[in-house]
Parts: C-alpha cells; structure tokens; sequence
C-alpha cells in the first residue's frame, strides 16, 4: 500500500519511524456530469480571474485570505518548516483506557508501518505494551495542513492510528432530545429487550453495500442495452399509533425471518417472564397403525369380561335348546298315555266273557 505520510512516532526517548498509510477505501461509484442532449462532458477550467486564462496544475499553489481580501500565499516550504515538534512527528502525550474514548471524536482510520528494518524494534516494543497494558495511545500530529489528534491502537500485528476531533470540535446536543415528558412503561422495555434479543448479534463481516449492488445492476443493464430491473414494491406499511403493537409486531416479524415458532410466544413473553413449558399433544390414531398397548391388570379385567361373556351366551343357548327339547317329550309322554287305554279295555272284555 502507498503511504501518505512520512515521520516518526515519538514514545518519549524513542524514535520509531513510521509510514502512514490509509487503512480504509471507498467502494462509492461516482459520476460525471455530462450534457444531456449530446452526452458530452461538463468540464471545469481553472481560470485565473487577473489573466483570464487557463492555468496548469503545476501554476497553482495555496494563499490564505485574508480579512479585508488580501491573498497571502503559502508555500509547502512554509508548511514544512511549522514552529511545532508534529511537523513530521506522532507526539505521544498519554496512554488511556478504550473506553475513555468517545466514538463521537473518531475520524479517519490509517495503519503505522514500520519505516525500515532498523524501526521494527522500537515498534514491535511499542505495540506489545499498548497489548499488555490494555490502553490507547493519544498523540498529536500534523496532516494536511493542520495539527490533529490521535489514538493508537494494536490491529492484530499492526499499530492502528484513528484521526481524533478536538473537544472543542464535539458540539453539545442542546435542544435534539425530545422535549415532551415520556414515561415508559415496564411492559414496553420487556417488549423491548425481547426484540433485541431477538434480533440478537451480526457478523459485520456479513453485512455489504446492497445500495451499491442495485446500482451496478442498473448500470450493466443500461450498458448492455436492456431496461433496468423494477424497483419491488415497497411493503404495504401504516400508522402504528400503538407503540406496544408496533414492538409485537416488531418482535413477531423478527422471529419468522429466523423461522422460529411466533404463536403468541411474545404475549406471553410479556405477560409472564418465566420459562414456557412445552407439551406435545398424543397423535390421533390412524387405520394403519398399531393398536395401543394396554397395561396388564386391565387387559387381564378385558380377557375375564369375554370369558364370562362367552359363558353366559353358552348357558343361554343350552337352556334354549333344552327349552326347545321338552315340548317332544311331553307330546311322546302324550302319545304313550293315549295308547295304554285300548290296551285295559281289551283286559276288561276278556275277563266278562
């Protein structure tokens, strides 16, 4: 990587020579402005307004303006040679806790690299104390024509620089909190946390420029001679009056694009904090399967029922038969007795003869 800056770090006694080289880039797609009838480039010209005329690059150089209009011109050599020891210096003034840090005073990131063989000492020194003693660095430096300050920092093996604002340079929020008098109720910071927890941590290595995406669609589409994709219709959206629906919503809809089971989980997340147990319901029998098992003392009480049953549909069905027996036994005890007549009255004859 090409370095932007030449110096030294300054660790009190010690001089570590260092080069400053950016540690981000933009991945922004610009455009040019072109003239829309005929597409042709709009272009501007550096013209000097006492000569009216176009100058070079190499003719320009920097003036500071002054009060009443006066123009005085400044030099690089001018820059160059400034009274102050972070011409061309990194001055450490302190080490810090992280957190002391305000995220709101961080500018621009670049990484230190060491300036030749003869620095790697002196910086692998420096880096491992900032990674023993847990703190940052504050510094001051000079970049682009004015003083800066600075935190260093250890990334993996590398001493990281973030450009730092002055404190003077933070505005106060005055007059940007809400100014009406709110009160949130416990319920709604439940809801609250719930949809935090759902929507849980992300993996910034995960996350891309979606806008920037579409935008090379649109412009491969063009170039190829065919007609932009559609914008997708936007989701059909509405006033949310109720701030307790809004965070249900929230919630549930967070909860469905990680598949998980919504059915009023979230209510009663709200209602009662306390873990819900889970109870599957039995399975309705089907044709196809298995008669259900029954546990011995009952099916023995099932078998002894059919047993008795058995035994009295037998007795039945003999007492029946045995029923349907005795009408033919009375009728040939019947036609016994109807034939013995005949027989003593031939007896009575013989014997009056």
């Amino acid at each position: 990587m090409r370095s932007i800056w030449n110096g030294a770090i300054s660790f009190g006694l010690v001089s570590i020579p260092i080069k400053l080289v950016n540690a981000t880039e933009s991945h922004t797609i610009s455009f040019r402005q072109i003239h829309t009838e005929d597409g042709g480039r709009i272009r501007y010209r550096k013209v000097c307004e006492l000569e009216d005329r176009e100058v070079a690059q190499s003719e320009i150089g920097k003036g500071y303006q002054d009060a009443d209009g006066t123009i005085i011109p400044i030099t690089d050599d001018d820059l160059a040679h400034l009274p102050i020891p972070t011409a061309r210096t990194i001055d450490i003034v302190a080490f810090v806790p992280a957190d002391r840090i305000d995220p709101l005073q961080m500018e621009n990131a670049y990484y230190l690299a060491a300036g030749g063989a003869p620095a790697a000492k002196p910086y692998t020194l420096l880096r491992e104390a900032l990674k023993r003693s847990r703190k940052v660095a504050i510094a001051k430096f000079a970049l682009r024509g004015r003083e800066r300050l600075g935190m260093l920092r250890v990334v993996d093996d590398v001493i990281a620089m973030h450009g730092l604002l002055w404190p003077d340079e933070i505005r106060a929020p005055q007059g940007v909190a809400p100014e009406a008098d709110v009160t949130v109720r416990d319920k709604e910071l439940d809801l609250a946390d719930a949809l935090m927890d759902t929507l849980g941590e992300v993996d910034l290595a995960d996350l891309h420029d979606e806008y920037r995406e579409a935008l090379e669609e649109v412009i491969a589409a063009k170039a190829a001679g065919e007609a932009p994709p559609e914008t997708p219709e936007p989701a059909p959206g509405g006033k949310v009056l109720d701030l307790m629906a809004a965070l249900e919503k929230s919630v549930r809809a967070a909860r469905e694009s990680r598949g998980e089971d919504v059915g009023g989980a979230e209510e009663a997340a709200a209602k009662e904090p306390a873990e819900a147990e889970v109870r599957h319901l039995p399975r309705r029998k089907t044709t196809r399967e298995a008669p259900e098992k029954r546990p011995a003392k009952k099916q023995a009480a099932a078998s002894a029922k059919k047993t008795a049953a058995k035994k009295t549909a037998s007795s039945t069905k003999k007492s029946a038969s045995k029923s349907a027996q005795q009408p033919k036994k009375t009728a040939a005890t019947t036609k016994s007795t109807t034939k013995k007549p005949p027989a003593k009255k031939a007896a009575a004859r013989k014997r009056t003869a």
